[in-house]
């Protein structure tokens, strides 16, 4: 685990379940349909509950990129922001600018809700095939730039499913806090 305080918002890595974590809002990382899958998508609507699939229906999907939120139901956290991250390997050198915008986004829709503390897994790392060290160096710049510039949440938390990922994230926003943050 590390942490970093970066004008006002903790942020840190954790190796954990999202779904499980106590938090105003998690991070999906949805397919465009919103209506479940796998990984942490399918931990996420299995937690939440069936009240979670009805409300992502009348959502009408979500644009790569971009996020929407529901009500968190079943989940500790009270809210789900649903993003979609870029299949790495279709989206070129889009891939980049496409991931940092479902961080982007996802921290404007929990900073409009009045929402203070928000997790986020590792976006477009499992199936749809973003590597590790780049998703991480993306996140964490993008995460940092954002609450640099947007005080108002407390704490961006990261979620990594294994040791490799926790690595890689807590390095890149150690690096990524460096003059702007400092360490607890």
């Amino acid at each position: 685990m590390s942490s970093v305080m970066v004008n006002g918002t903790r942020v840190e890595t954790v190796r954990g379940d999202i779904s499980c974590e106590q938090v105003d809002a998690v991070v999906n990382a949805a397919n465009r349909a919103l209506l479940g899958g796998g990984g942490v998508d399918g931990a996420i609507h299995r937690g939440a509950g069936p009240e979670l699939l009805a409300e992502c229906k009348a959502l009408n999907g979500c644009d790569t990129g971009d996020a929407k939120m529901t009500r968190g139901y079943g989940l500790p956290a009270k809210h789900i922001i649903h993003t979609v991250g870029p299949v790495y390997s279709e989206s070129g050198p889009n891939a980049a600018r496409r991931l940092a915008s479902c961080h982007r986004r996802s921290m404007e829709i929990a900073i409009e809700h009045g929402l203070k503390s928000v997790a986020f897994p590792a976006i477009s790392c499992g199936v749809y095939g973003y590597p590790v060290d780049e998703a991480a160096h993306v996140a964490a710049n993008t995460v940092v730039e954002f609450v640099t510039e947007h005080p108002g949440l407390e704490l961006v938390r990261f979620v990594l499913f294994n040791d490799e990922a926790l690595r890689a994230f807590s390095a890149q926003i150690e690096r990524a806090a460096g003059a702007g943050g400092h360490t607890p």
